[in-house]
Order: C-alpha cells, then sequence, then structure tokens
C-alpha cells in the first residue's frame, strides 16, 4: 500500500508553499493567542524582565506562523501596516518617550510614571489604574521596531526570487 503525501505547492512570489490542513486550523487558533501573549510580555516587561524585544519576537511569530500556513504572499497581503512604516513608527516613539523627562529639567530618557489612580471601588476591593509611565511607551517603540524588522526580514527570505541562485 503505497500512501500519496500532499506535495508542496510553488506559490506566486517563488518558494513553496506547505499544503497541511493541521498547520492552516492550529494556525486559527494559535496565532491570536500568541498576539496576546506578546501584548502581556510587552506589558510586563516595563517592570520586569520582558518587554518590548522579547514581545515583538512573540508577535512576529504569530505573522511567520501565519506565513507558513497560508503562504508568503497571503501573509503579506493580510498585514494592514508596512513592515517599514511600523519600524518607523515605533523608532520615533522611542525616541519621543525620552522627551518628557528632558522638558521636566531631568536627563534624557529619565523614566517618569503617571501617579496610579482609583477607578472604582467594589466593596473592600479597589481598582486602580496600571503603572504607566515613559519605559512602557519606550518598551511600545521597541515592540514596533522589532516586529516591523523581524516580519520584513522574514517576508524578504520567504518571497525570494529564484533568480538569485544563478
Amino acid at each position: 500500500m503505497v500512501v500519496a503525501l500532499p506535495r508542496d505547492q510553488e506559490q506566486e512570489g517563488g518558494g513553496r508553499l506547505m499544503n497541511s490542513i493541521l498547520l492552516k486550523t492550529s494556525t486559527r487558533y494559535v496565532g491570536p493567542l500568541l498576539l496576546m501573549l506578546s501584548l502581556i510580555l510587552l506589558y510586563r516587561g516595563h517592570n520586569l524582565p520582558g518587554g518590548g524585544f522579547i514581545g515583538g519576537l512573540m508577535a512576529a511569530s504569530s505573522i511567520i506562523l501565519l506565513a507558513y500556513a497560508h503562504g508568503w504572499v497571503e501573509a503579506e497581503k493580510s498585514l494592514p501596516i508596512d513592515p517599514l512604516v511600523l519600524m518607523a513608527s515605533g523608532l520615533t516613539l522611542a525616541m519621543l518617550s525620552g522627551l518628557p523627562g528632558l522638558f521636566l529639567g531631568d536627563a534624557y530618557m529619565q523614566g517618569l510614571w503617571l501617579k496610579p489612580f482609583e477607578l472604582v471601588q467594589l466593596g473592600k476591593v479597589k481598582l486602580s489604574t496600571p503603572k504607566l509611565g515613559t519605559p512602557l511607551l519606550f518598551d511600545i517603540g521597541v515592540y514596533l521596531v522589532v516586529i516591523g524588522f523581524t516580519v520584513k526580514c522574514a517576508l524578504a527570505l520567504g518571497t525570494h526570487n529564484e533568480s538569485w541562485k544563478s
């Protein structure tokens, strides 16, 4: 008895498209979970290890997983923002996050935080705002730069043209 495995298919931008129903189905569920985990790592990281870099890598891995499942060309079409724009906006945000300290007479990149205030009180439980400050803005900038750079590099490698090999 001979079992025929599904063959890889050529895709229009070059490269091969894996035809796996298991990968396509699992990507539908794992991709959004990776994005949520990346946001948790981003927020957690401005006080603890982690932050923008590892969160950005996690978010980019969800996009690369989508590319493996549905093809590089389809993944590139599904991106809401061009990776270069993402990198530029992230770098701008990271640089601007240092200005509040400078304007208040401190050093550039001096960390400043908003005072937490109480949102609501439910019996004995008080819900207040999370700790927000300029380090979180810097981490968001790093997050965007890492996503943009990683996705741009992966797309460049995944959608390469076969003519460069000659």
